[in-house]
């Protein structure tokens, strides 16, 4: 049994999209489909191969199952040759696809129904919508408690002329269950791209609590299908800057100054939050630099999740343009604290002596 790697033989990086898998297969099942190449056993062996790769990759359970499968495939293979073993007494037939796609997704056993090698002469891949994804950018409001956002989109259809396939035949037969193309070229309605660009308005609901990278599922508002079905939309989420908060996951963090009277002393004072102003108190002999914190007031959890916190970050702020008197009370004051207390800056003259 060969083991598959599918993204090698639709050319595309593990980190593809549906569309750029969409895309690659459209291309090989295009070069390499058997009304392309009468007769060329090598071109519908390839053609079959890509057709596996693309099954697998189109779809996100079986990929999922294919990427975390890791080293299990050697256990895969010796479930395969057992298989093989059974064929061969008479107990099955060999399907289209690999061993390893029939062993690990279940497939293969005589004639295949549906699918990606009966859907493009006419079945399953037809009727298969586009799924469709694109980024949101959002407020910070809008995260925080949650908004209804109308979006002018650019989406694909399958093309209802081809089915999707990019090609259409002058005439078909059928071989077994199988529908197979004859004569095939590419559909003048799609110009061989098996889509149409639509455009579509729909209100998207941004649940409270969302955060940067979430991706949200719009069940049905994706490209339609050729047999009318729709795929989804997913939505991933970017947050809009702040021009006083950043953002880490779901805690907001800011700069708040403060008199330097304040931090010696202490003080009661107004700081932003995301729902206006809060009272914030500054314990008495604050330094720049320090933070502190107000609990649960970041973004709010998702299905009951705990929220983030409010961090603040002090900034001590010295006054200038002192009038006469003012000069004078600092100046007693300096002269009372270095009485008192050492030169901050002693341990550091010392580092380099």
């Amino acid at each position: 049994m060969d083991y598959q790697d599918y993204y090698a033989v639709l050319g595309v990086p593990r980190s593809a999209n549906s569309k750029q898998i969409r895309d690659a297969f459209r291309k090989l099942a295009r070069q390499y489909h058997p009304d392309v190449n009468p007769g060329d056993e090598a071109a519908e062996a390839k053609f079959k191969q890509v057709s596996e790769a693309y099954e697998v990759l189109s779809n996100d359970d079986k990929r999922r199952k294919y990427d975390q499968m890791g080293a299990e495939w050697e256990r895969i293979e010796r479930d395969a040759e057992t298989r093989r073993r059974y064929a061969a007494e008479g107990g099955g037939a060999a399907g289209d696809f690999s061993d390893f796609f029939s062993t690990f997704f279940g497939g293969g056993g005589g004639s295949r129904r549906g699918g990606i090698w009966e859907g493009f002469s006419g079945g399953e891949v037809e009727r298969q919508a586009l799924d469709v994804e694109a980024e949101l950018i959002v407020t910070l409001a809008e995260a925080a408690s949650g908004a209804t956002r109308r979006l002018d989109l650019q989406l694909e259809d399958l093309c209802a002329q081809c089915g999707g396939s990019g090609v259409v035949a002058a005439e078909t037969r059928k071989e077994g269950r199988s529908r197979v193309m004859v004569n095939a070229r590419p559909c003048a309605a799609c110009r061989g791209q098996g889509s149409l660009p639509a455009r579509r308005t729909i209100d998207a609901r941004i649940p409270a609590g969302v955060t940067e990278g979430v991706r949200l599922r719009l069940g049905g508002q994706g490209g339609r299908g050729a047999g009318g079905g729709a795929g989804d939309l997913f939505l991933r989420i970017r947050l809009a800057p702040h021009p006083v908060f950043t953002v880490r996951e779901r805690d907001l963090h800011c700069t708040l100054p403060v008199w330097d009277f304040e931090a010696a002393l202490g003080a009661q004072v107004e700081a932003p939050a995301l729902a206006g102003r809060v009272r914030l108190k500054v314990p008495a002999g604050s330094q720049s630099g320090q933070t502190l914190r107000l609990r649960g007031k970041g973004l709010p959890g998702r299905d009951g999740g705990a929220a983030g916190d409010l961090h603040y970050a002090l900034t001590v702020v010295v006054p200038a343009d002192l009038d006469a008197e003012e000069q004078r009370l600092f100046g007693e004051l300096r002269d009372r604290v270095t009485k008192r207390l050492p030169n901050p800056r002693d341990e550091l003259l010392r580092k380099v002596e």
